[in-house]
């Protein structure tokens, strides 16, 4: 039974071509007059190849205990030949596999949003070797570290870091945005992305499916496969609706005594339109936030997304840009430059931000510190040409500098005027320096926070890790509601539960390790594209982009995409009480009322191709921003 279901699976397309032109040639021997035998044979075996995938389907439902819409639609069609009416039955069974085909081409142009991603993934890299010969081998093979060669026109095959050359990419695969991107040496690039201009050499650091253009395929696959909320209670009223039919079927042709109309009742009660409704929009949906850069894990996700009414967010990498650059250098003793060519030479042992940051700095000299010490919560020691150096915080340089009002007094003015600090001192105590570093807000984050609250989201909160000073300095530029500095990732989380415990539905959004606790207890967790895998792997969504005015079509498209549900379910529930309307005052038959019945699956159909298309819209009105209480 198993194979005979493949076979007419595989050749669905091919059975309802060959089953319409059976039903042309039956029609032109009745309009013949003189074939009416002919015609019922043509009619009869139409509805018999018709009838057998349908029986094999619902055979199928009720092994495993499910009277499904097949169980109703076989009864229909086998009551239908029993009272002789073969015209009936083969107009039910082909409109039937129309609807299925309907069915299967849409949801197959839906899911083309992921197949075009897969096809953008190269299977092949071209690989350089030590003595500059390069050979073409699977990505899927390739370890990090491997030097890989792409030229101009090429996709990108793995992602990585430029290690010579220049390029202009075009990043639409990956963030949504069809803008070119100028690449340096050292800056990142992604698998899939288009090489426009340039030939460079890219040192691997992902390749395959680990690269962020196969997690994007990975998570879109897995959200198109979920359910909703309403999806689940489609299925619920499916189960139930059914047997359902049956009965008043059933009883109808008691007090009628009219077995042809009890027949006609089941099959017009068919809800083809509601089961394939929900379906379509959710893939929809989630295909159209893939091309947008926007992952969804999850149709649910959508609902929850909807009925967000706070959003708490992560600072760093988050509302700024998550790269803190030197905003000043105080000189308090000794030479500016020379301070400045040993902390980047010292920095240069560290991935912290902060020392990132200074190591962003010119040089005039190449230095080499030996002795690196780094002491945790604290900063770095270093020794260069003898003499020992320390950068950090005022705890570390305390022993150097002792009681230093000046200093204090220095530190106290930046950190409220929201700098991050490091000190740069020298135990001989000769030079002495405050490096003030500061993080920017993303450029498009006080439009996209003024735009949430537009469209529903009543609280946004910033909760920080960082100092008052510069947790106030930040939001002074935003327009949030609250913001909490020096908060521990599992004081953000706690934040979120007493939240929750009101009554609200909370979003987080972050980008690091830290964050996870408090991912973990939001009703919606949001993840930045630029985050930590752990982040991600937490999340419900994830912004590639790392764009907050993604979080702004998010919000959109998941209410667009179940206002379209809705509406599906709402046409296919009223064609079923139309039909039912009609039937029982005698303007509708069988095969009238399932041709109607098919018409409302093609409508609810191409319904849910809208969203395919659907475009959401981005003000782009400059906001001011507003003072905001630091807690």
């Amino acid at each position: 039974m198993v194979k005979t279901q493949q076979f007419f699976t595989t050749h669905r397309k091919a059975i309802v071509i060959v089953t319409t032109l059976l039903l042309v040639l039956a029609e032109v021997a009745r309009f013949g007059g003189q074939f009416t035998l002919t015609y019922q044979v043509i009619m009869a075996i139409v509805g018999i190849i018709g009838l057998l995938p349908i029986l094999l389907t619902a055979i199928s439902s009720l092994q495993v205990r499910l009277v499904s819409i097949d169980v109703l639609v076989s009864i229909a069609v086998i009551g239908a030949f029993i009272i002789g009416e073969y015209n009936e039955a083969a107009i039910v069974t082909w409109l039937f596999m129309v609807g299925e085909v309907l069915e299967d081409v849409t949801l197959h142009k839906t899911r083309s949003a992921v197949q075009q991603l897969v096809d953008l993934a190269p299977q092949t890299a071209l690989v350089v070797h030590q003595d500059g010969t390069t050979s073409q081998e699977d990505v899927d093979f390739l370890d990090p570290g491997t030097p890989v060669l792409v030229k101009t026109g090429d996709r990108m095959p793995v992602d990585g870091k430029i290690r010579t050359g220049t390029a202009l990419l075009n990043e639409a695969s990956i963030t949504g945005e069809a803008r070119l991107v100028s690449k340096q040496v050292g800056d990142e690039v992604f698998a899939g992305t288009i090489l426009e201009n340039g030939t460079v050499t890219v040192t691997t650091t992902a390749a395959g499916d680990d690269t962020t253009f196969g997690k994007i395929i990975e998570l879109v696959e897995e959200a198109q496969d979920s359910q909703t909320r309403t999806q689940r209670f489609i299925d619920r009223f499916a189960q139930y609706y059914t047997p359902l039919v049956l009965l008043v079927a059933v009883v109808v042709g008691i007090i009628a005594r009219n077995f042809r109309l009890a027949i006609t009742v089941m099959v017009l009660g068919c809800p083809g339109a509601l089961v394939i409704g929900v379906p379509a929009s959710t893939v929809a949906g989630i295909g159209n936030g893939a091309r947008r850069g926007i992952l969804f894990k999850g149709s649910d996700v959508m609902d929850r997304l909807r009925h967000v009414d706070t959003i708490a967010f992560d600072k760093t990498g988050t509302l700024t840009l998550g790269k803190p650059t030197v905003k000043s250098l105080l000189v308090l003793k000794g030479d500016r430059q020379a301070i400045i060519d040993r902390a980047v030479a010292i920095e240069k042992q560290s991935t912290h931000p902060l020392a990132q940051a200074i190591v962003g700095l010119e040089m005039s000299q190449s230095l080499t510190p030996t002795k690196v010490t780094t002491i945790k919560g604290q900063g770095m020691r270093a020794q260069l040409g003898g003499q020992e150096y320390l950068l950090g915080n005022q705890q570390l340089v305390h022993e150097v500098v002792g009681t230093d009002q000046a200093l204090a007094a220095e530190v106290d003015r930046l950190v409220a005027a929201g700098n991050s600090i490091v000190i740069f001192a020298s135990t001989d105590r000769t030079a002495l320096a405050i490096f003030a570093i500061k993080d920017q807000p993303r450029p498009q984050a006080a439009q996209a926070l003024a735009q949430l609250r537009e469209l529903g989201v009543k609280h946004l909160v910033m909760l920080t890790g960082d100092n008052a000073g510069t947790a106030r300095e930040i939001a002074a530029a935003l327009p949030l509601d609250e913001v909490h500095a020096a908060m521990l990732p599992q004081d953000k989380a706690h934040f979120i539960k007493n939240v929750q415990k009101t009554g609200h539905r909370v979003a987080f959004v972050g980008d690091g390790i830290n964050d996870s606790p408090a991912l973990a207890a939001a009703d919606v967790a949001v993840a930045m594209g630029s985050g930590t895998d752990v982040a991600m792997d937490v999340a419900d969504l994830v912004l590639v982009k790392s764009d907050l005015t993604r979080l702004v079509v998010a919000r959109q498209l998941a209410h667009r995409t179940l206002q379209n549900m809705n509406e599906n379910i709402v046409i296919a529930l009223l064609t079923v009480l139309l039909l039912f309307v009609g039937l029982f005052v005698g303007y509708i038959e069988m095969a009238s009322g399932m041709l109607i019945h098919e018409l409302s699956i093609l409508v609810v159909i191409l319904n849910s191709m809208r969203l395919i298309k659907y475009s959401p819209k981005l003000d782009h009105r400059q906001f001011s921003s507003r003072e905001t209480p630091v807690e």
